[in-house]
């Protein structure tokens, strides 16, 4: 995400900062625009009551990457949900924060800082997108929740991961006491399989994708569905994953939404289905 910042290392990660130093460590930075497209239609569609109840309508991008793009984006989006939205990018390079700077307006700041979220105020709203990705397994129930200690009561936590071009994106949503759900969102024509985007699934699950575990039993029902719905690709791929959505909910996988969200790409399930064994 400060060569100064302190080292987020092992499961027992508590967020207690040793000398004011942002908690992370600096990650490569990769970003482009409208990345983050798939995710912010999320967030801005069945997860906007969060930020029309909020009383202090707070926004944080962790990790946003070389450019603050897609913090721009985040911000231009939200605000078409609620007008007086402040979202803060929070990099851990200052660098990088200096080089956001001349895009702050009313609204939209930058910070640096890490997962202790240096900024007033509880947000309602945290995306970390491929930052979780670049630390190990062990390291991501802590920091979990210490991003969830930050949130305010109705607030989101969301932790994803995408392709460069927002092609194939997973994430998982947390409120502030637990994983709450895991979304896929894939462009059409992006893939052979639904299991192709497991090669983007978040830290927590992308090392679980063996035979054994929920998720990889996920991916597997998801491939069977898509092929089984194959008659309906004369209609067009879109018809075709919805079919795959509905096969796999009358299969007995808990699938949230319905077709107003599958139509796009999306599938998200509750988190109890596919949280690791161990």
């Amino acid at each position: 995400m400060v060569q100064k910042a302190e080292r987020v290392s092992g499961p027992g990660i508590t967020g207690r900062k040793l000398s004011g130093r942002p908690v992370g460590n600096i990650t490569r930075g990769t970003t482009n625009p409208n990345r983050m497209r798939r995710v912010d239609r999320w967030l801005a569609g069945p997860q906007a009551w969060r930020l029309r109840r909020a009383a202090d309508p707070l926004v944080v991008d962790l990790g946003y990457g070389a450019t603050p793009a897609t913090a721009v984006e985040l911000f231009e989006r939200l605000a078409a949900v609620r007008p007086d939205v402040r979202v803060c990018g929070i990099e851990i390079e200052p660098e990088r924060v200096r080089a956001a700077l001349p895009l702050q307006r009313a609204g939209l700041s930058f910070h640096v800082g890490g997962f202790e979220l240096p900024v007033p105020g509880r947000p309602v709203l945290v995306r970390a997108f491929n930052v979780l990705r670049q630390y190990e397994e062990a390291d991501v129930a802590g920091i979990w929740r210490l991003v969830q200690g930050r949130l305010a009561s109705d607030g989101l936590f969301i932790d994803g991961t995408c392709d460069e071009i927002g092609r194939r994106v997973t994430w998982v949503a947390l409120d502030a006491e637990r994983p709450l759900s895991l979304s896929m969102s894939v462009r059409f024509g992006s893939f052979d399989l639904p299991s192709d985007v497991a090669e983007r699934l978040p830290k927590a699950l992308i090392h679980r994708n063996v035979p054994g575990e929920p998720i990889h039993s996920l991916m597997q029902a998801m491939d069977k569905a898509w092929l089984e719905c194959a008659p309906l690709a004369s209609f067009g791929n879109r018809q075709r994953w919805q079919g795959m959505c509905r096969a796999l909910r009358d299969a007995g996988w808990p699938v949230q939404d319905g077709p107003a969200r599958w139509r796009l790409g999306e599938l998200t399930v509750d988190w109890e289905a596919v949280a690791p064994r161990s």
